[in-house]
């Protein structure tokens, strides 16, 4: 028997970036199979985005594709136009867009920091300011989601930059959540641990370096990108309207502290 998903959402207008594939798409299904109409973001892999659009498309639902980079002002400026005037309004802002490299922390260039830096935590600011405009200037609020990474609270060598800009989204979320409580916009954050997804597939389709991952993961196994799409629906529905500022760990247990499970 299939899942039966409520309407939930009904009526909403909702903004994913980073949604032409992974994670970013499996919100951007799930939030229109719950009821709203949806935009998905790509900067590049057009196709991609068409392909997401046409398969929300196909089951009755409203979608249209929008590329813009989110570490540019003036781009996210006009995705966000662009956005209201085709969609309506905007109800729901999922800032999913993120970029990573690997470099150890004294081999590390300053623009590949920067790099990660901009559109990790600049790229969510931008998106999450300039959509908490249109959410206040309506009177109705909204809701914001913030994709962040158990590497907010866990470090991992090589990934200094990215590590850092997870951190700083998590503050970022807590703090326009404080700002905006008053004027019926939600900030929240969801961190997925090890999803299973394309960009990864080196590690899952590895036996040795899944059987590695596995081990720090307690309930031993990887997630799936619904997983993290559900708990985003969550979050930007009125079950969830009295929560804001907060961060959903949806990791399997990995900021558990899996090595102690049997003792210290």
């Amino acid at each position: 028997m299939g899942e039966n998903i409520c309407r939930r959402l009904e009526g909403r207008h909702a903004l994913v970036t980073g949604a032409n594939s992974g994670i970013g798409r499996a919100i951007a299904i799930r939030l229109a199979q719950e009821g709203a109409s949806v935009a998905i973001n790509y900067v590049t892999h057009p196709e991609a985005a068409d392909a997401v659009v046409k398969e929300i498309v196909d089951t009755g639902a409203k979608a249209i594709a929008v590329q813009a980079d989110v570490s540019n002002e003036q781009q996210v400026d006009a995705m966000i136009e662009q956005v209201v005037k085709e969609l309506g309004g905007l109800d729901i802002m999922v800032n999913n867009a993120g970029f990573e490299t690997q470099h150890s922390f004294l081999e590390m260039p300053a623009d590949a920091w920067r790099k990660v830096l901009d559109v990790d935590l600049t790229g969510a600011f931008l998106c999450a300011q300039r959509a908490a405009r249109v959410m206040v200037n309506s009177g109705t609020g909204g809701a914001i989601v913030n994709i962040t990474s158990v590497h907010q609270v866990i470090p991992w060598g090589g990934f200094a930059h990215y590590c850092a800009s997870k951190a700083g989204l998590d503050m970022l979320t807590k703090t326009a959540a404080l700002e905006l409580a008053d004027q019926k916009v939600r900030v929240n954050a969801v961190a997925p641990g090890a999803i299973k997804t394309p960009i990864n597939q080196n590690v899952w389709s590895n036996p040795e370096t899944l059987n590695d991952l596995l081990r720090k993961i307690p309930t031993e196994r990887m997630g799936e990108t619904d997983e993290v799409a559900k708990a985003v629906a969550f979050l930007s529905s009125d079950e969830a309207s009295y929560i804001t500022g907060a961060v959903l760990f949806v990791d399997g247990g990995m900021t558990l502290y899996p090595e102690f499970r049997h003792g210290g």
